[in-house]
C-alpha cells in the first residue's frame, strides 16, 4: 500500500512538472503569434541607418610587375619601373544617424583617407557629408551631412549594459554594397576583452550576421534602441562565422559628446588615471585575501596621477569604478574613458583586506614637463632622429603604458640605428649614463660621439634592450 501511495504521487509530480514546461514552452495558439516580426522595429530604425561612400586618390605604380606582391617580396615595392600615377578609390560602409540635423556615427576605418563622401538614406536620398571627429583609438568617427537645414530620422542610444547575454539584438548594414541588411541574432558576450581591435578592447559579441560594409552600422535592442556599433567579425573566410563585435554604446555616446564640445578630426580627450597594472589572477586573488579573481592589481603609479592623489597606492586591487566591476585592465581603461572630463570617478578598491572607496577627479593627462620636440644633430647614430621629453600627454599620444619620464623617440629619420629604433622607444640611457631630458641625451651623445662607441638603452612594450653601435 505504501509502495502504490510514493509511485502514484511520484506520477503527480512528473505530470505537473510536465505541464509546467508546456506552459512556459508554449507554442503559438493563434494567427496573430505566428505572425511575430521584427518589421515594426525595422520600420522604425532603418530610416536613421544609411550608406556611405567615400572616395580618395591613390598613387600607384603603372608597371604591371610592380604591382605584383610576388615580385615585391623579393625586389621591393619599386621593383618592375613605370610612372607613378593617381587612381580614384572608392569605399563603402554603413553609419547611424543620431541627431536630426545630420550628425551621422560610424566606424573611422570606414572613412580613412576620405577626400570625398556621400551619404545615402534608404529612401535613396544622398547628402555630401564631411568628417567632423575621428577618434582613432575606439575607431569612431563623427561625420556632420549638409542638409540645408532638413531635418532626417534619427536613432537613440540606451546603455549596452541594459541588456543581458541571450537579448535578442538586430544589426543593421550595407554588406558587400548589396543595399541596407537587416539580420537577427542574441547577445553572445558583453565586455569582451581579449582582442586587438582598438585601444579599448571592450566590445559586444553578436552571432548576428556582420560582413564586410556592415561595418558603422548599429546593433539594435528589442526596444529600438542601439546600444553599439558594429566595427569587425572573427573569421577565417572574410565572411561572417556569428561571431561579429560592436563598441559600446557607452563609448559612442563618449565620441558624440567630444564631437559637440568642439574636438575637430582629432582624437576624443579621455581622462587619465595615471597609474599601471596587471589582472588579478586566481594565485593573486588568493594571496591578496579575495573572495574571487576580479579587478586590476595596480603596480605603478605617476607622481601626478589624479588616483595617487585621491589615495591610490601600489599594491590596492581596483575592483569597481562608478559601481561598474572591472575584470581587467582592459575594462578598466575603458570604464574610466566614459567618464566626462572634469566630473568624478568613484573608485572602489580592495587593500589590507578591506574594501575601500576613493574618489578621483576625471582630468586630461598633463603636458608637463613640456616636449621640446627636437631633431637630433651631430655625427652619432641617432642623427636626424626626432624626440621629445615623456610626459603624460605623450604618453597617451604614443599609447605608452609607463610612468617612467625622460626622452621618447617621436619620429625616425634617416639615422644608423632606424633598423633598430622606432616611434614610442624610450631613450633610458647612453654609454651606461641614466636620460632624464633631452639636454642630458645630447651631451651623452656628444661624449659618445668622442669614443666613438654608443651603447644606447631603450624601452620598448615595458621591456628595455640594449643596442651597440661603433
Amino acid at each position: 500500500m505504501v509502495i502504490r501511495i510514493i509511485q502514484f504521487f511520484a506520477i503527480l509530480f512528473i505530470m505537473i512538472g510536465a505541464t509546467t514546461f508546456l506552459q512556459a514552452r508554449e507554442l503559438p495558439q493563434n494567427r496573430t503569434q505566428i505572425q511575430l516580426s521584427f518589421a515594426p522595429l525595422v520600420k522604425e530604425v532603418s530610416p536613421s541607418v544609411v550608406n556611405i561612400y567615400t572616395k580618395r586618390i591613390v598613387t600607384k605604380r603603372s608597371s604591371p610587375f610592380g604591382n605584383d606582391p610576388f615580385f615585391q617580396q623579393f625586389f621591393g615595392k619599386n621593383f618592375g619601373g613605370g610612372l607613378l600615377s593617381e587612381q580614384l578609390e572608392s569605399s563603402l560602409g554603413t553609419g547611424l544617424i543620431v541627431e536630426a540635423n545630420g550628425v551621422v556615427v560610424t566606424n573611422a576605418h570606414v572613412v580613412k583617407d576620405a577626400q570625398e563622401i556621400s551619404v545615402v538614406l534608404k529612401d535613396g536620398r544622398e547628402f555630401d557629408a564631411e568628417l567632423s571627429l575621428t577618434d582613432k583609438s575606439s575607431d569612431l568617427a563623427i561625420l556632420r551631412m549638409k542638409t540645408k537645414g532638413e531635418r532626417l530620422p534619427f536613432a537613440t542610444l540606451k546603455p549596452s549594459e541594459s541588456l543581458e547575454v541571450g537579448d535578442l539584438v538586430l544589426a543593421i548594414g550595407n554588406p558587400f554594397g548589396v543595399g541596407q541588411t537587416v539580420t537577427s541574432g542574441i547577445i553572445s558576450a558583453l565586455a569582451r576583452s581579449s582582442l586587438n581591435i582598438n585601444d579599448f578592447n571592450f566590445f559586444i559579441q553578436t552571432d548576428a550576421a556582420i560582413n564586410p560594409g556592415n561595418s558603422g552600422g548599429p546593433l539594435v535592442a528589442m526596444d529600438g534602441s542601439v546600444i553599439g556599433i558594429n566595427t569587425a567579425i572573427y573569421s577565417r573566410s572574410g565572411g561572417s562565422l556569428g561571431i561579429g563585435f560592436a563598441i559600446p554604446s557607452e563609448m559612442v555616446a563618449t565620441v558624440i559628446a567630444a564631437e559637440k564640445s568642439g574636438a575637430k578630426t582629432a582624437e576624443a580627450v579621455r581622462p587619465w588615471i595615471g597609474a599601471g597594472g596587471q589582472a588579478v589572477t586566481p594565485d593573486i586573488a588568493d594571496s591578496l585575501g579575495l573572495k574571487r579573481p576580479r579587478g586590476v592589481l595596480i603596480s605603478n603609479l605617476h607622481k601626478d596621477s589624479p588616483a595617487k592623489k585621491a589615495g591610490l597606492k601600489v599594491g590596492d586591487v581596483v575592483t569597481k569604478i562608478n559601481d561598474r566591476e572591472i575584470a581587467d585592465a582592459a575594462e578598466l581603461k575603458f570604464r574610466l574613458a566614459t567618464v566626462p572630463i572634469g566630473q568624478m570617478a568613484d573608485l572602489t578598491i580592495f587593500r589590507d583586506g578591506k574594501i575601500r572607496r576613493l574618489v578621483m577627479e576625471a582630468m586630461v593627462a598633463p603636458n608637463d614637463p613640456p616636449r621640446n620636440e627636437t631633431i637630433l644633430k651631430g655625427n652619432n647614430p641617432l642623427n636626424s632622429v626626432t624626440v621629445g621629453n615623456l610626459n603624460p600627454a605623450v604618453s597617451v599620444e604614443l599609447r605608452i603604458e609607463t610612468s617612467r619620464e625622460g626622452v621618447v623617440v617621436l619620429k625616425g629619420g634617416q639615422s644608423r640605428a632606424n633598423r633598430f629604433i622606432r616611434a614610442g622607444d624610450i631613450i633610458v640611457s647612453v654609454n651606461g649614463d641614466d636620460i632624464k631630458d633631452i639636454r642630458d641625451l645630447q651631451k651623452e651623445l656628444e661624449q659618445a660621439t668622442a669614443r666613438g662607441v654608443f651603447e644606447i638603452a631603450i624601452e620598448r612594450d615595458g621591456k628595455v634592450m640594449q643596442i651597440v653601435i661603433r
